[in-house]
């Protein structure tokens, strides 16, 4: 008897496990876009919008929200809507600035490290390591000290924590590009390395440091949180999100509102912004 050959099956319709429906992507993609945008615009533009100072007692401390006050009034009876317009635009601003120098040192270095030759980029990123075992919160504490009452000891620590991990993954990605045959080709024909980084590597790696930029821009706002929390940065009464949260803490039983509004805020705009990241480096990887 011959026997029969087994051969093996192929899955019916594959083109069907490859494809996944992109519309909860999408609508995660647009919801989170107009989340960000709405809380960036109120941030910029909360001042303008909501009058009055954000410093004057306009009635007894934890007021429940009315006509008047639409969120009620905060430890000391200022009103939370105002404080809330206000101290937006701290954490925006220190959030992103700090991200975008992580994220401009770690494309430079992390490039650097992936197309040098010999120990040189092992030995830059265990160089760079060494900044990332450095605690946020002591290191921002440290600068405090020699930055009283300033932004800028939050800036030049959120930028510091963050790039060692910058240069990490862009490295990783630069390595995969630069391993690549067209790379080696254009380097022994004696392109320049800057062309070949412009042209051929930085275009590639445009998803994974959106992707990581969204990750760095959350522990950002964290860290901006915290340092408001811990009364860091611009000295009181000028509002933050992170500071809101720390003064109206010991009034949640009597109302919630000061507390769980910049809460709120903190929680949506670093979800939000890592979705819409991570859909924006979808569709630049799509159309490349």
């Amino acid at each position: 008897m011959r026997r029969r050959r087994r051969g093996r099956r192929r899955p019916a319709h594959p083109e069907r496990a490859v494809k996944r429906p992109a519309g909860g992507t999408s609508a995660r993609g647009t919801v989170a876009g107009g989340a960000v945008g709405l809380l960036v615009a109120a941030s910029l533009l909360g001042p303008a919008l909501v009058g009055g100072s954000v410093s004057a007692q306009v009635g007894l401390p934890f007021e429940a929200p009315s006509s008047a006050h639409l969120l009620g009034t905060d430890v000391v009876g200022r009103d939370v809507l105002t404080r809330l317009a206000h101290g937006g635009l701290p954490v925006v601003a220190l959030a992103l600035g700090g991200t975008l120098l992580a994220s401009l040192v770690g494309v430079a270095v992390g490039v650097a490290a992936a197309l040098s030759r010999g120990r040189a980029g092992e030995l830059t990123v265990r160089v760079v390591d060494g900044f990332g075992v450095l605690p946020a919160v002591l290191l921002m504490l440290v600068l405090a000290t020699g930055f009283p009452g300033s932004d800028l000891a939050v800036l030049v620590a959120v930028a510091v924590v963050g790039v060692p991990f910058s240069v990490r993954v862009v490295r990783a990605a630069a390595q995969q590009i630069a391993a690549s045959g067209y790379v080696e080709v254009a380097l022994a024909r004696g392109d320049r390395r800057s062309a070949v980084i412009r042209r051929d590597v930085l275009p590639n790696i445009v998803r994974p440091v959106l992707a990581d930029a969204g990750l760095r821009f959350s522990a950002a706002v964290h860290l901006t949180a915290a340092a408001g929390f811990l009364g860091l940065g611009r000295s009181a009464p000028a509002p933050s999100w992170g500071r809101m949260v720390d003064e109206n803490a010991p009034g949640v039983a009597l109302t919630v509102w000061p507390f769980l509004a910049p809460v709120l805020a903190l929680v949506v705009l670093s979800v939000s912004v890592n979705i819409l990241t991570d859909r924006l480096a979808t569709i630049l990887a799509e159309r490349s």
